[in-house]
């Protein structure tokens, strides 16, 4: 029974020890990200970045789709992301509306700079492409979801377009701050999609 012990915490401490390797190398990636440079970035700089070897970044992330994948993977534990999936079904179609609107906004807002570079660079990298296809996959997802609490046949393509990055971009681009991005989505919405 002491063995079996010994190698279960033996193993909790190798996955502990690999769980912090693999946080290290996707803070590098997302550092990279952040800076504009990921895309031109070999693996080698990903593993110099994380102060690691070119081979345990190829043990964690076999591939730079792996990479991206794990930065999609972290995304989806944003607060934003979370609340948003709470709230998409919430009874008041009203709230559910305007509060899933205004956490698209802090999370477009949250994660920019990472996703600035994600979905401007989708033309040329697949592993890029195959992120913004799962993302926008899984938000219409979550908008069908929420047309069903609106009650609205119809309303998934102004959903889709109310919650993009691609609007949320055209709309900082015209100089309103976040702030003033999520009133205007808001109040697009309720003209769009009355209550």
């Amino acid at each position: 029974m002491s063995m079996s012990g010994t190698a279960y915490r033996a193993r909790r401490r190798t996955t502990a020890r690999s769980d912090r390797t693999r946080a290290r190398i996707l803070e590098a990636v997302r550092e990279l990200l952040s800076e504009g440079t990921f895309h031109e970035s070999t693996v080698e700089q990903v593993a110099e970045r994380a102060g690691l070897s070119r081979a345990t970044v190829y043990q964690h992330f076999r591939s730079r789709l792996e990479l991206v994948d794990g930065i999609c993977d972290t995304l989806g534990d944003n607060p934003a992301l979370l609340q948003i999936r709470e709230l998409v079904s919430d009874p008041d179609p009203g709230r559910a509306l305007g509060e899933t609107i205004a956490n698209a906004v802090r999370f477009w807002a949250s994660e920019d700079t990472v996703l600035a570079q994600l979905y401007g660079v989708t033309a040329i990298d697949p592993a890029a492409q195959a992120f913004v296809d799962r993302q926008r996959a899984d938000r219409r997802g979550t908008m069908e979801q929420l047309a069903a609490t609106l009650g609205k046949r119809g309303a998934l393509a102004t959903l889709m377009v109310l919650t993009s990055y691609e609007t949320y971009r055209e709309l900082r681009l015209a100089g309103l701050d976040d702030r003033a991005v999520t009133r205007k989505l808001q109040q697009d919405a309720q003209t769009l999609l009355p209550a």
